[in-house]
């Protein structure tokens, strides 16, 4: 019976359906008029949306159990891990720099459009990083493992990832005066959309949204984002916004004559949990391990992915940059 209670208790946690058992367990829907009630209303819709996508998936036989198998048990893997570690690293940074912001914010709408401009720029920081530093892209790319892009990529993520990501974002929002109410109204709307953008072609073919494309990041921004194809490389990394990817170009639209290729581009095997979570670890212990010198060591901490001493020519940045001089002259 215990392990019954168990599952129950996770799967109602997976879902997110524990705030609506409470609502028909007492027949009191007034909770539904208040923010938090209503926020919380929300939180099954991408995971019904996951199982909507895996169903339609296996009835017209377009998606294999295997593009799913790993990241959801990443996920189950990350919660009993997280049953020993609790990090607050969202409370701890508002307790650390609330006091030392430059100015204070209020809840007003005004308020929440440049909070979710300074939201998007604390984002960019964190992922530019998690794509441009060794070491956390071997957080960061537990994400990027899966060559297929649906619902259930959304948990896939080193357990680590989430302290390193909100240590950054939470620090930077708070000193720059978004205030804590306001921030966790961004979290979940960007949490939402953040989980939506990673649906699959079975559900949403065409991930462009029309007019939507050229305003926001939609799903295939974020599906160009997950590409290993040159072009694709370190690009779109906001995640409603577009704002700071066009002002630092990063942003790259997708291209109907360049075919999608998910998943990174180290030889790897994207059905086996090790490899996709440990994988990138172990690399770079090598690395550091037969680099000449305590600086190359270092260096192959803090350096992109695919840097060597006196080779840069394998970095993201560096195969980008010759694919689109090659693709002008071919042009030309």
């Amino acid at each position: 019976m215990k392990a019954i209670g168990i599952l129950y208790n996770e799967l109602v946690s997976f879902f997110g359906i524990g705030k609506w058992i409470e609502i028909f367990r007492s027949g009191n829907y007034s909770s539904l008029r208040t923010l938090d009630g209503l926020l919380s209303a929300l939180g099954p819709v991408i995971p019904i949306l996951l199982v909507i996508e895996i169903i339609r998936g296996i009835i017209f036989k377009r998606v294999s159990m295997n593009h799913y198998k790993v990241p959801l048990f990443i996920f189950v893997f990350n919660r009993v891990v997280s049953q020993f570690i609790s990090i607050a690293v969202v409370a701890f940074c508002i307790g650390l720099f609330e006091k030392r912001a430059i100015f204070k914010t209020e809840f007003t709408w005004y308020w929440l459009i440049y909070g979710y401009i300074v939201w998007e720029l604390a984002h960019f920081v964190y992922h530019y990083l998690a794509h441009k530093v060794r070491l956390f892209w071997c957080l960061h790319s537990t994400h990027h493992a899966p060559q297929s892009m649906n619902l259930s990529v959304t948990f896939a993520h080193f357990f680590l990832e989430a302290p390193y990501a909100d240590f950054i974002r939470t620090s930077i929002c708070i000193l720059l005066g978004v205030n804590p109410p306001l921030l966790f109204l961004i979290m979940f709307i960007d949490g939402f959309w953040g989980a939506f953008i990673h649906i699959g072609e079975n559900i949403l073919k065409d991930g462009r949204l029309g007019f939507l494309n050229y305003i926001i990041l939609t799903p295939s921004h974020h599906r160009v984002h997950h590409a290993q194809n040159p072009l694709y490389m370190d690009t779109n990394f906001c995640n409603l916004l577009n704002i700071w990817d066009r002002l630092f170009r990063t942003w790259q639209p997708e291209k109907e004559e360049i075919k999608i290729e998910y998943g990174i581009t180290r030889r790897m095997n994207p059905n086996n949990f090790l490899d996709v979570y440990f994988g990138e670890f172990l690399v770079l212990w090598k690395d550091v391990k037969h680099a000449p010198g305590l600086k190359n060591k270092f260096l192959y901490l803090v350096k992109p992915p695919g840097w060597s001493p006196g080779d840069s020519h394998r970095t993201a940045t560096a195969i980008r940059k010759a694919f689109i001089i090659k693709s002008q002259l071919n042009n030309t």
